[in-house]
């Protein structure tokens, strides 16, 4: 006797009637029996074609709860699950994105009493850093280079 094991052993179920799940197995009884039920009383009344078609709508819910899973949930799982974030307690939900690191920057900033770096004149904060530290280290050293150019001399 040979007993075929899937790959994932949580995706297994037990085969109990006919190679069916206990599950399947009862919404397919379910699903014969709406059927059925639906054909005696339809066909007297509309005919044998709409009677059939009428028995086909009537056992595709038990079908579909017999056999559809979605998001690893039964259907019945995921039925149950809907009604109770649509209908029952629906709301909406909306992003709020949240930055720790921002928020930590603007709280140490906040304490030491430091600005925020700006954009000065459509340059770039950091260049304008990297001009400022020129400018002192300049100072430092007993030479301003930037005010001569300013003025449009020349230091040579």
């Amino acid at each position: 006797m040979e007993v075929k094991v899937p790959r994932d052993v949580l995706k297994y179920e037990e085969a109990m009637f006919f190679g069916l799940s206990l599950r399947q197995f009862l919404y397919s009884v379910l699903a014969i029996g709406a059927a059925v039920g639906t054909y005696f009383l339809a066909d007297p009344l509309l005919g044998t074609e709409t009677a059939s078609w009428l028995c086909i709508v009537a056992a595709l819910p038990f079908a579909l709860m017999g056999y559809v899973r979605y998001n690893n949930m039964t259907a019945a799982q995921f039925v149950r699950a809907w009604v109770r974030s649509e209908l029952l307690f629906p709301k909406v939900l909306v992003y709020h994105g949240y930055n720790l690191y921002h928020e930590c920057l603007e709280q140490g900033r906040a304490e030491t009493g430091k600005p925020k770096r700006r954009k000065q004149d459509g340059k770039p904060a950091k260049k304008q850093a990297r001009k400022r530290w020129r400018e002192k280290d300049f100072e430092r050293r007993g030479r301003n280079i930037y005010k001569f150019r300013k003025k449009g001399k020349s230091i040579r």
